[in-house]
């Protein structure tokens, strides 16, 4: 597994609820973060020219590729959208339906988790923000961090051993 990753993207877009961010627009951020089997990718590297040669077999993406990740949030981010909720939503949706397909009658994603934050810079509030933003995470990116779980851990058997006391 891998983390295949974009990093402060920039666009200029007219997301927001007040009609005027819809015609003015605002600065946005955008960080995509996937988790990827590279396994295939990379086996098939060496290969490339003769996966390339053979046009007959269905094509379908070997790897998550950045710069397909960075088409696809491009063509999100030009839809409109009053709530950044629906964008980042949206994106995720995008991205992994295009890195899953259907294979000897078996459906395939490549990404096995996603972690995706749209920033809003400069919100319009009645003070000074320098951003606001949305974060979605799916997959493994969902999962706890080890600190977490020990911390957890920690508690259960705290709670355990007061449980012995009574």
């Amino acid at each position: 597994m891998a983390i295949i990753a974009l990093e402060g993207m920039h666009f200029r877009a007219f997301h927001g609820y007040y009609p005027e961010e819809n015609i003015t627009g605002t600065d946005f951020l955008l960080d995509v973060y996937v988790e990827a089997d590279i396994e295939e990718a990379a086996e098939t590297d060496n290969l490339y020219e003769e996966v390339e040669e053979d046009s007959e077999e269905d094509e379908h993406p070997l790897s998550v590729n950045y710069e397909t990740i960075y088409l696809l949030c491009e063509s999100e981010m030009r839809k409109t959208s009053k709530l950044l909720e629906t964008v980042v939503q949206n994106i995720s949706n995008r991205i992994n339906e295009y890195f899953t397909f259907e294979k000897d009658g078996k459906e395939i994603a490549l990404i096995k988790g996603m972690r995706i934050r749209l920033k809003k810079l400069n919100p319009p509030l009645h003070g000074k923000v320098d951003c606001a933003f949305v974060e979605l995470s799916t997959g493994v990116f969902e999962l706890p961090s080890g600190k977490s779980l020990k911390k957890l851990r920690n508690l259960i058997k705290n709670w355990e051993e007061l449980e012995d006391l009574l």
